[in-house]
C-alpha cells in the first residue's frame, strides 16, 4: 500500500517466425511496457527494422477511413472484429468503391446547398424592390428611359429632390444603417443630368439582376418553389447517405480496428532488437504476473525461447515504470495526487496519507451536518448511478468528504446554520466560545502533516540510496531535529528556561541542523566532483547558504498557512449567520414574510454549500500539493503504461 507494485524486468529472446504472435499474444494481455534492450558491456550489438514505410501505408489508410466515417457521420464504435485475415489490396480497393459511392453524393449535396445560397442571396438582393410592379431589367432595356437603382447617405435625399426638380422619377424605398435605397428614372436626354446630381448626393449604383420577363415578387416565388425542390432533394440525398452508413459501418469498423492494432504491432516491432534469425523482447511487468506471462510466452512458442528475469538494479539509473494499485475507495485520491505527479519507482506511495489528510482538512472547513449528509447523499446517488469509473470516483470523494463534514459538524453544533442544534454541540461553533483553540487546531494539523511530508523524505532518499541527503538535507533528519526542536522550545520554553536548558536546546535544535543543511551541497561536490552533477564549489556552497535560509522561512510560512483551515470554518459559519440576518430582515418586509425568509434562508444555503464546498475542497488540495508534498515528493515517475492491441489483427499483404 505503501510502495507502487514491484516490477520485474522479462527478457525474451525469439524466433522471427513467432514475434507476431509473441507480440499479438501480449498486446491482448496488457502487462508488459515494452522497453529498448539497455545497453551494457555484455550486450550484443543488435540491430532494429525500418517500418517507418509501412506505418505511413496504414496511417494513410487509416485516415481514409476516418474522413468516410465523418461524411457518414459514422459515430459508433470502433472496435468491431472482421472475420478472417483482410487483404490490403483489396481493402483498398473496397475504400475507393465506398469514397466513389459518397463522392457521388457528396458532391450533389454540395452543389444542391450551394445553389440554395445564391437563390437566397439573389432574393436578399431584390428584397427592396418587392411590392413594385417593375420589370428586373438593366437601362439597356429600355427605349426611352435612363433608370438607375441604388443608396444615398439619408440625411442628402432633400437636397437631391430639390436638385432634381420635375423632370425626375426618383422613388425612395427602404433605409438602412443611415442610408437610402432609392430608384431613379428620367429620359434619356436628361441622364447625364442625373447621373452628375446623385454623384454630387453621394449617391452608390446597386444594378439589379438582370431576369428578363421578371419583377422581384416573382423572381422570388420561383426562387422559392427551386429551394423547396432542393430541399426534398437534399432529403434524399440524406437518406442515401444513412444507407450507405449501414451499409458500410460493421466493415469500416472492423477494417479501422484491425488497422490500428496491426500499427499498434507495428511500432512495437521497429523498436525491437534483432539479430537475423531471432527478436529480443524486453519490457516492465509487475511482479505478480511475470510467472503467468513466462510461462504462456513458453507455451505459444512450444519452447522456442529464452526468458530472462531480473529485479530493478537499485544502483542503476534506469527508468523503472510506476504501478499504482489502488483500491476503489483509495483511487479518487490517487487521480488528486497523479494530477500533482507520479511517484518515482523508488519512492514511498502517499495515496493513503493524502485520502486521510484531504478527508480529515475538508471536515474542519466544511463543518456542519446538514451540508455535509448532503454532500454524502449526492456521494452515495452518483456511486450507485454512475456509468462511468470517474462519475463513480467523484462519488467515493463526495460521500468521504460529506461524512467527514457531518462529523465536524456535530462538533460544531452547525445543522444547515440553526441555532437550535449549536447547544448539542460536542464543542462550539467556529464563532463562538474560543476561535484561538480552533486556531490551534488547525496549526496542530499542520504540524502533523509536515512532519509526516519530512519522514516520508527521509525514508525516500535512504530507499534511493541517498544517505547524505537523508540525514543532511533541509527536509531529512536534519529537518526533523530542527522543526521539532523549535516546536518544542516554543511550547515547553518555560519548563526548557526553568532548567537552564535554553541555551543548549538552541545549539542542539538550531545550530547543529543548521550547519548540517550548510555542509551538505559542499559535501557532496567532493564525493561526487568527478561526475560533475554539482558544478563549482562556491556554487554548491551558495546552494546551501540559500537552502538553509529557504528552510527557516518554509517551516514557519509551511506551519501558519494551516491557519486557513480555521479561518475558513469560521467563514462558512459566518456565511450561514448572515444568511439567517437577512433572512430576519426579510420576514418583517410587507411583500415577504415569514415565506420570504424562509426562501432566504434556503438560498442562503445553497450558496454555501456549493461555493464553500469548491472553496473548502480547492484549499485543502492546495495545503497538499504546497505544504504536504513539497517536502518529500517529487512527483518525477513514469507510469506504468503496458502494450496494448485494442482490436485483432488480420491484415495480409496482397
Amino acid at each position: 500500500m505503501l510502495s507502487p507494485a514491484p516490477m520485474s524486468r522479462l527478457s525474451a529472446v525469439v524466433l522471427d517466425k513467432d514475434e507476431r504472435e509473441v507480440l499479438t499474444t501480449l498486446g491482448h494481455m496488457g502487462v508488459i511496457q515494452l522497453t529498448r534492450l539497455p545497453a551494457g558491456p555484455g550486450t550484443p550489438a543488435l540491430g532494429v527494422r525500418d517500418l517507418a514505410g509501412d506505418i505511413a501505408r496504414y496511417e494513410r489508410l487509416r485516415a481514409r477511413i476516418e474522413e468516410i466515417r465523418r461524411l457518414l457521420e459514422i459515430s459508433g464504435p470502433t472496435g468491431e472484429e472482421l472475420p478472417g485475415e483482410v487483404n490490403l489490396s483489396e481493402a483498398d480497393e473496397r475504400l475507393g468503391s465506398i469514397e466513389e459511392h459518397i463522392g457521388e453524393v457528396s458532391h450533389l449535396r454540395r452543389a444542391y446547398r450551394q445553389r440554395q445560397r445564391d437563390l437566397t442571396a439573389l432574393c436578399d438582393q431584390v428584397s427592396d424592390w418587392r411590392g413594385l410592379d417593375l420589370p428586373l431589367a438593366g437601362p439597356d432595356h429600355f427605349s426611352f428611359l435612363h433608370f438607375v437603382t441604388g443608396s444615398l447617405p439619408e440625411q442628402n435625399l432633400p437636397g437631391l429632390r430639390a436638385t432634381l426638380g420635375d423632370n425626375v422619377a426618383l422613388v425612395p424605398l427602404e433605409a438602412q444603417k443611415g442610408r437610402r435605397q432609392v430608384m431613379a428614372m428620367t429620359t434619356r436626354q436628361n441622364a447625364e443630368s442625373l447621373e452628375k446630381a446623385l454623384q454630387g448626393a453621394g449617391f452608390k449604383p446597386e444594378a439589379l439582376p438582370e431576369v428578363e420577363g421578371h419583377t422581384a415578387d416573382t423572381l422570388c416565388a420561383d426562387k422559392e418553389r427551386e429551394h423547396q425542390r432542393l430541399e426534398t432533394e437534399l432529403a434524399r440525398l440524406d437518406i442515401r447517405l444513412r444507407s450507405l452508413a449501414e451499409e458500410f459501418a460493421p466493415y469500416l469498423n472492423g477494417l479501422q480496428a484491425a488497422i490500428g492494432a496491426e500499427l499498434g504491432l507495428i511500432r512495437a516491432q521497429q523498436d525491437l532488437a534483432r539479430t537475423d534469425t531471432t527478436t529480443v523482447i524486453t519490457g516492465w511487468v509487475p511482479a505478480h504476473q511475470v510467472t503467468g506471462v513466462s510461462e504462456h510466452l513458453r507455451k505459444i512458442t512450444r519452447g522456442r525461447c529464452a526468458i530472462e528475469i531480473a529485479a530493478p538494479d537499485d544502483a542503476a539509473e534506469e527508468r523503472v515504470p510506476t504501478l499504482l494499485t489502488h483500491s476503489g475507495l483509495l483511487r479518487p485520491f490517487g487521480m488528486l495526487m497523479s494530477s500533482y505527479g507520479t511517484p518515482n519507482y523508488r519512492e514511498l506511495e502517499p495515496t493513503i496519507f493524502v485520502a486521510v489528510s484531504y478527508v480529515l482538512m475538508f471536515g474542519i472547513m466544511f463543518g456542519d451536518w446538514g451540508h455535509g449528509a448532503t454532500l454524502a447523499a449526492m456521494g452515495v446517488a452518483a456511486l450507485l448511478n454512475g456509468k462511468t469509473e470517474k462519475a463513480r470516483d467523484i462519488g467515493v470523494l463526495l460521500t468521504a468528504c460529506g461524512l467527514s463534514s457531518v462529523v465536524f459538524g456535530l462538533i460544531y453544533g452547525s445543522f444547515f446554520g440553526l441555532e437550535h442544534f449549536k447547544r448539542y454541540a460536542i464543542w462550539h461553533d467556529p464563532l463562538e466560545g474560543d476561535p484561538m483553540g480552533l486556531m490551534y487546531g488547525a496549526i496542530a494539523v499542520g504540524v502533523v502533516m509536515i512532519s509526516l511530508g519530512l519522514i516520508l523524505n527521509a525514508v525516500n532518499r535512504f530507499r534511493r540510496g541517498d544517505v547524505i541527503g537523508g540525514f543532511l538535507d533541509k527536509f531529512g533528519v536534519a529537518g526533523i531535529v530542527f522543526y521539532w526542536g523549535v516546536l518544542a522550545m516554543i511550547v515547553g520554553r518555560d519548563a526548557i528556561s526553568s532548567r537552564g536548558l535554553m541555551v543548549p536546546a538552541f545549539v542542539v535544535f538550531l545550530v547543529v541542523p543548521a550547519l548540517c543543511w550548510i555542509v551538505k551541497e559542499p559535501l557532496e561536490y567532493f564525493l561526487h566532483r568527478s561526475s560533475g552533477e554539482h558544478g563549482t564549489l562556491g556554487l554548491a556552497i551558495t546552494e546551501s547558504l540559500v537552502g538553509a535560509f529557504e528552510a527557516f522561512l518554509s517551516y514557519l510560512a509551511n506551519t501558519i498557512s494551516f491557519v486557513r483551515l480555521g479561518a475558513y470554518a469560521m467563514s462558512h459559519a459566518a456565511l450561514l449567520v448572515a444568511a439567517f440576518m437577512l433572512a430576519e430582515q426579510v420576514k418583517h418586509l410587507p411583500v415577504a414574510g415569514t415565506i420570504g425568509g424562509v426562501i432566504v434562508v434556503i438560498l442562503g444555503n445553497l450558496v454555501a454549500i456549493v461555493l464553500e464546498g469548491i472553496i473548502a475542497s480547492v484549499q485543502a488540495l492546495r495545503l497538499e500539493y504546497y505544504e504536504f508534498f513539497g517536502k518529500f515528493f517529487s512527483g518525477d515517475g513514469q507510469a506504468f503504461e503496458p502494450f496494448r492491441l485494442a482490436g485483432k489483427t488480420g491484415l495480409k499483404e496482397s
